[in-house]
């Protein structure tokens, strides 16, 4: 009767692997298992079904004349396997291997361990074998597929599915296989249709649903996603992934909270999990949820710096230490991207006198902060010496700075629904000679075409506050008050100093005369106000603290603060509350145009500055106003902004060194009216006659930057920091 159970179990097991149907085939073997612990010819079938390569048993309808090694030498290889004994179970296929070379069952067997071993080569052998033997076992030919997928034969792994799918229209897995391979190769649409056929013959297939809901995500189809990682979860409920796709799909969808609570799962299930600890540290930190600073301690410098690459951007509110964001960009970099291409790829134009191909690379080509800080510098490019490009791989949005961009640049691409792979190719026929990324590691950045070259000449600029620790990019732009001599080693591109301030700024940014009233912004009308309309993740207890000791002092002031989250301003004036000073004296200020956002900022009466990420576009916005900033100079790049842009407008008393002196300084100015009135007649009087807001003299030296490393390569010499001196 056992036999008669056993027998009838694996004869449905091989029918399921025949259909591909490889988890329906292991529960049954392990079902039998459970009950016959000892049975060797089902110890072996599971055995082929282990690892990366699910390896099916062959079919009753092998060739005639195959020749199988006893039963009792696959129990020997199955218990090896079992053991761990993976180099041994590979010798030992390949001695049987010379005496029953027909034999398909065996070549399977080989393939699995190889795939197990990493020894790629040698299991697509095993299976063109395999296939060679069994040309109807489509198992094998999808195992097949998979294998070339790993080698990075994609041409020929994406050949194998369609000839299963052409064969075996009901095999699911070829179906997801394929909408891999389209995936990778930026074919989203096709993917997703993939993806479906595979859960429509398959219902319960957890992994095609996993794969369709980050289709659906990468595609910004976030509803359906959402929607779509739910039943992925309900299938697989402890797949820490899908935990970590829906976190990323609610912090899109602006529901942060939500996406906390995703991650935490995702790290109950797989603590230490590298991608989840970062993304919780981005949305706790959006919400002012300051818990945040325990986990980073927890993690401390496994966060990229010695441990699994974590993503720069969101831990740089965390700490201001420049070696560990260099060790972070360098280790992102290198596990994320393509070796460089060698700048050699690309031949040097003839110095032939034509202009330069001047090359901007962003998703932000609309009214974002780099569009408003870069306006000026498109307005006064020398079109006698440049040619501008704009290559956009944002979804399009229509606005006046769009607008504006478009009458600026000489040509405008929408790249964004091409690969990685034809954007190299079309950036290349535009013959650039110069190629800049606007975007670095901050979202929707799309660094890879620029690892393969897009131009001979690659430069970091203005979107991201430090280094990329990136070898295909030569140059960042800085200053030498962002990059000081001190800190030079923090940072792996060779640096063009600016003379001024390394942060654009155009000159012609309306500010609103609408009438507008302290009141009406909810402000007190005699009140002193404190204002910090920083992005809120950038906000910390250490600066904080500082504030709220200040307003203590500082009868009935208020602090204005930028916040459209709920949760967060109920952390906030909690916190407040700890600190002793009523929740009710913190004021938010939600969205504005931007030239009403100017306006209203001269309503404030002082900003003060966050420490390791300052105000960068929003110091300059509050300066054009004619608000005074007070900011303290850290060490990193983006600690370091604030310091510089007061430099250049001739307010260096503004800026501290130490958080002792920040928060003296503020308490001055505060209690001190007059001091402050003769700050803020002097900021208006250098507003028009310092370089900061000089938008052409800006673009002149910027210009004269591009060109001394355009010379640079030209000359066949080897890139080394510039100097800019106009």
């Amino acid at each position: 009767m056992a036999k008669l159970k056993v027998d009838q179990a694996m004869k449905r097991a091989k029918a399921h692997m025949r259909k591909g149907e490889m988890a329906e085939a292991r529960a049954l073997y392990e079902a039998v298992l459970a009950d016959y612990p000892k049975n060797e010819r089902v110890k072996t079938a599971l055995a082929e079904l282990s690892g990366p390569v699910k390896v099916a048993a062959p079919s009753k309808g092998a060739a005639s004349g195959t020749t199988e090694p006893p039963a009792e030498v696959f129990a020997k290889l199955s218990q090896a396997y079992q053991a761990g004994r993976l180099q041994d179970v590979h010798a030992m296929t390949g001695q049987l291997l010379s005496q029953y070379g027909n034999s398909a069952k065996l070549w399977n067997f080989r393939a699995a361990v190889s795939s197990n071993l990493n020894l790629l080569d040698d299991a697509e052998q095993a299976l063109r074998q395999v296939v060679r033997l069994q040309p109807g076992m489509v198992a094998a030919k999808s195992n097949l597929g998979v294998i070339l997928e790993r080698l990075g034969k994609l041409a020929e792994a994406e050949e194998c599915y369609r000839a299963v799918i052409a064969s075996a229209p009901e095999f699911a897995e070829a179906h997801n296989n394929l909408g891999n391979i389209l995936k990778s190769s930026g074919k989203l649409e096709e993917a997703q249709g993939c993806y479906i056929n595979a859960i429509a013959r398959k219902a319960d297939y957890a992994d095609a649903h996993y794969n369709l809901a980050n289709t659906l995500r990468e595609r910004d189809q976030l509803e359906d996603a959402k929607q779509q990682y739910f039943k992925t979860l309900k299938l697989q409920p402890k797949l820490a992934e899908a935990w970590y796709g829906l976190g990323q799909t609610l912090a899109e969808l602006k529901s942060a909270p939500e996406a906390v609570e995703a991650y935490q799962r995702a790290l109950a299930i797989k603590p230490g999990y590298v991608l989840a600890i970062v993304e919780l540290l981005r949305e706790q930190s959006r919400l002012c949820d300051w818990r945040a600073c325990d986990l980073f301690d927890q993690y401390g410098a496994q966060l990229g710096v010695t441990g699994e690459a974590a993503l720069p951007f969101p831990l740089l509110p965390f700490e201001d230490n420049p070696a560990h964001q260099l060790a972070r960009s360098r280790n992102w970099a290198q596990s994320h991207f393509s070796a460089a291409a060698p700048v050699s790829t690309i031949q040097p134009t003839p110095a032939d006198g034509r202009k330069i191909r001047l090359g901007y690379f962003s998703a932000d080509f609309h009214d974002h902060a780099t569009m408003f800080l870069m306006a000026g510098i498109l307005r006064h490019h020398d079109r006698s010496k440049f040619e501008i490009f704009a290559f956009s791989y944002g979804h399009t949005t229509d606005g006046a700075q769009r607008d504006q961009m478009l009458e600026n640049v000489d040509q405008f691409f929408d790249v964004q629904e091409m690969s990685d792979g034809v954007l190299v190719a079309f950036a290349r026929e535009q013959n650039l000679d110069i190629a800049i990324d606007l975007k670095g590691y901050t979202r929707n950045s799309r660094l890879e075409p620029f690892a393969k070259r897009v131009a001979p000449l690659q430069i970091s600029y203005l979107g991201y506050p430090g280094t990329l620790g990136a070898d295909f990019i030569d140059y960042i732009i800085a200053d030498p008050v962002v990059i000081p001599p001190e800190q030079r080693s923090g940072y792996h591109e060779k640096i063009i100093y600016l003379p001024g301030c390394y942060q654009p700024n155009d000159n012609t940014r309306d500010i609103s005369n609408k009438p507008m009233t302290r009141a009406e912004l909810g402000l007190p009308e005699d009140g002193f106000v404190f204002c910090c309309l920083n992005n809120n993740y950038k906000i910390m207890p250490a600066e904080f603290a500082i504030w709220m000791r200040v307003m203590k002092k500082v009868e009935g002031s208020v602090l204005w603060l930028w916040c459209n989250d709920d949760v967060a301003k109920t952390n906030l004036r909690e916190s407040a509350e700890k600190h002793g000073v009523s929740g009710d004296r913190l004021i938010f200020a939600g969205y504005m145009p931007q030239s009403e956002h100017l306006a209203r900022l001269r309503h404030a009466d002082l900003f003060i500055d966050t420490f390791n990420v300052n105000a960068h576009t929003t110091a300059s916005d509050a300066l054009w106003a004619g608000l005074p900033v007070v900011t303290l100079a850290g060490k990193q790049f983006a600690a370091r902004v604030a310091a510089s842009l007061l430099s250049v407008i001739g307010l260096p008393e503004l800026t501290a060194e130490t958080p002792e002196a920040y928060e003296e300084l503020i308490l001055k100015l505060a209690q001190n009216p007059d001091m402050l009135a003769d700050l803020r007649t002097k900021l208006d009087a250098n507003r028009l006659t310092q370089p900061l807001f000089d938008t052409e003299g800006y673009t002149r030296g910027f210009e004269q930057g591009l060109e001394q490393a355009f010379v640079q390569r030209l000359a066949g010499e080897a890139f080394s920091d510039i100097a800019v001196n106009v």
